[in-house]
């Protein structure tokens, strides 16, 4: 049977405004996903470096001279927290497959603390390295 109110329902569920509020827990889902893209990015830095170091002497100094500059740093810095928050987003999906903490109030709380934990773990990370 064709669906004849098909016109009048929004498209997508993502349509921000009016249609769809963006939940924490979305939100937290979105970013575990661009936080993977950021993590593999640096990846491919850190091989760059890597391949700079098994080339030659002057192309590793180039690979090492934006790796420790200050925004190399500051990249590796985000970097750190990209994998700690990437990290506690992988180990909430874990939970979640077990059928644990899948209330809304929980899940909230869990997306909160992500951001929390993978700020604590990078200073953490930061001071002992």
């Amino acid at each position: 049977m064709a669906d004849v109110n098909r016109g009048n329902r929004p498209l997508s569920p993502f349509m921000i405004g009016p249609y769809y509020r963006p939940q924490l827990t979305s939100i937290s889902s979105i970013m575990v996903r661009i936080s993977g893209l950021a993590v593999l990015g640096v990846a491919l830095l850190v091989v760059w470096w890597l391949v700079a170091a098994a080339t030659s002497a002057e192309y590793f100094a180039i690979a090492n001279a934006v790796l420790t500059s200050w925004f190399g740093d500051l990249v590796l810095l985000g970097a750190t927290w990209a994998l700690w928050y990437h990290t506690l987003g992988r180990l909430r999906h874990v939970i979640w497959d077990f059928g644990h903490c899948l209330e809304v109030k929980v899940a909230e709380k869990l997306g909160i603390g992500m951001f929390v934990g993978a700020t604590v773990l990078t200073i953490i990370t930061v001071l002992v390295v």
